[in-house]
C-alpha cells in the first residue's frame, strides 16, 4: 500500500508519498489542473515496486472540487480529513509549532497510514446527486443571504423609521419590501395613499385581506414617531431602497432555484423514498439527499448516519463525571435541514408528534425534543433506504405504541 498526503491550495498542491513503514517514497509541489494530476501519478508511480498495482490511499483536507473528483476517478481511495484534525496530528510530529505546506502533506500521509479508519472516505456519489447537492446548497445560501439582508433592513429602520417597524410583523417579507419600495422614508410614508399601498401589496402577491392590511399599514406609517434630520433620513432612505431591491432579487432567485430542484430531484431513484417520509418536501428532501449522498457503502449503520447528521447525543465520561450534550461538530447544512424536517413532520405524523410530546413531558426543551425527533427520523430513513421500502407510519411508530400500552 502507498499513502499520499495532499496539502490542497488554490493554485498548487504539496504532495508526499509514504510506504507502509512510513518512509518517504517521493514528494513535491504540483500545479492545479491536468498537469498537476499527471505529476501526482508520477510521484505515486515512483513508489510502485515489482508487485505492481498497490492500493493507494490519499488524505486531503477537502471533499469536493474537480481535483478531488479526478483523484477518485483515477481509482484512488480518497479520505477527507478535517483541518482541525490535521492541526492536532501536527503536534505528534513536532512540538515547536513550526508549520509548512510540505510538512502538512507529510502529516496527512501519515494520518491515512495509521488512522484512516477514523476518518471519512470521500463517498462515490452519483453525478445526479452531486448536481442536486449543488443546487440545494445554492438555494440554502440564497436564503441565508436574504436573511442577513432582512436583518440589515430591520436594523436600519429602527434607527430612523420606527413607524415601519411597527407597521410590519416581519421586516423583509414581501409586504414590507413592497411598501418600503414606494415609501422608503418616514416623510414618504406619511404621504403615501391607501391606494398605492394596496397596489404595492397586490403586486407583491397578496390576495387576501388587502384592505385590512392596507388600513393597518396606513395608520402605522402616519403615527407620530421620533425621527432623524432630513439629510440623514434621506441617506437612510437610499439604504432602505437598496436593501429592498436586493431582497426582491434574492427572493426571485430563490424561487428559480426551487424550480430547478423541483425538476431535478424527482428524477433520482431514491426520490420516492425520501418524499414518503413525513415532513419532507422537495426542497428539504433535496438538501437531505444532497448532504447524505447516495453511495450505499457510505453509512454502514443507522448510528453512522445519525452521527454524520449530528443528531445523536455526544457522551463525555471521565471518572465519576458523565455529561450528555448535543453534537456541535457536524454538517451544519444537514443539521439545519433535519431540524426543519423534524418540525414539519409533527404536522403530518401522529407518531412523530407523540414522540416530541413525550420528550417535552420529560422536561426536554423545544430544541432538545426536536433534535431527538430528528435523530429518530434519520434512523427511519436509513432503514427505508437500506430495505428499499417507503415510509409506513405503523412500522415506524407502532412498536412504541405497544410498549406504552
Amino acid at each position: 500500500m502507498l499513502f499520499v498526503g495532499v496539502d490542497w491550495a488554490e493554485d498548487h498542491h504539496d504532495v508526499c508519498v509514504l510506504d507502509e513503514g512510513g518512509g518517504v517514497v517521493s514528494k513535491g509541489r504540483v500545479p492545479d489542473g491536468v498537469a498537476g494530476l499527471s505529476r501526482v501519478h508520477e510521484l505515486i508511480a515512483a513508489g510502485i515496486g515489482d508487485e505492481g498495482d498497490p492500493v493507494v490511499v490519499i488524505g486531503i483536507e477537502t471533499d469536493r472540487g474537480v481535483f478531488v473528483r479526478a483523484l477518485i476517478a483515477s481509482g484512488y481511495e480518497v479520505v477527507a480529513v478535517n483541518p482541525l484534525s490535521v492541526d492536532r496530528y501536527r503536534d505528534r510530529h513536532r512540538v515547536s509549532g513550526a508549520k509548512s505546506d510540505p510538512g502538512d502533506a507529510r502529516v496527512l500521509a501519515d494520518m491515512v497510514r495509521t488512522d484512516r479508519h477514523l476518518h471519512r472516505r470521500v463517498a462515490g456519489d452519483s453525478d445526479q446527486v452531486e448536481a442536486i447537492k449543488l443546487v440545494a446548497r445554492a438555494h440554502q445560501n440564497a436564503i441565508w443571504s436574504r436573511r442577513r439582508l432582512q436583518n440589515q433592513l430591520r436594523s436600519a429602520l429602527r434607527e430612523f423609521y420606527p413607524a415601519a417597524v411597527e407597521a410590519f410583523d416581519h421586516i423583509g417579507d414581501r409586504d414590507s419590501v413592497a411598501v418600503l419600495s414606494i415609501a422608503p422614508t418616514p416623510a414618504l410614508g406619511r404621504t403615501v395613499s391607501k391606494a398605492k399601498i394596496a397596489a404595492a401589496l397586490r403586486r407583491a402577491g397578496r390576495q387576501r385581506n388587502v384592505e385590512v392590511r392596507t388600513a393597518a399599514i396606513y395608520t402605522a406609517l402616519r403615527s407620530e414617531q421620533l425621527g432623524q434630520p432630513p439629510v440623514v433620513e434621506d441617506a437612510y432612505g437610499s439604504i432602505t431602497s437598496s436593501l429592498a431591491r436586493l431582497i426582491t432579487a434574492h427572493s426571485a432567485e430563490i424561487a428559480a432555484l426551487e424550480e430547478a430542484l423541483g425538476e431535478g430531484f424527482p428524477k433520482h431513484p431514491a426520490a420516492e423514498i425520501y418524499l414518503s417520509q413525513p415532513g419532507l418536501g422537495v426542497v428539504t428532501a433535496s438538501r437531505v439527499l444532497g448532504e447524505f449522498g447516495d453511495d450505499s457503502d457510505r453509512f454502514d449503520t443507522a448510528k453512522h448516519r445519525k452521527n454524520y447528521a449530528g443528531t445523536s447525543p455526544l457522551t463525555i465520561a471521565s471518572g465519576g463525571r458523565r455529561v450528555v450534550r448535543a453534537r456541535f461538530a457536524r454538517n451544519d447544512r444537514l443539521g439545519d435541514a433535519v431540524n426543519w424536517w423534524a418540525f414539519n413532520a409533527m404536522a403530518t405524523s401522529p407518531g412523530a408528534k407523540a414522540f416530541y410530546d413525550e420528550h417535552r413531558a420529560k422536561g426536554d426543551r423545544h430544541n432538545q425534543a426536536l433534535r431527538a425527533l430528528g435523530n429518530r427520523l434519520v434512523g427511519i430513513l436509513h432503514g427505508c433506504l437500506h430495505h428499499g421500502t417507503l415510509y409506513d407510519e405503523h412500522t415506524a411508530w407502532g412498536h412504541r405504541a405497544q410498549l406504552a400500552a
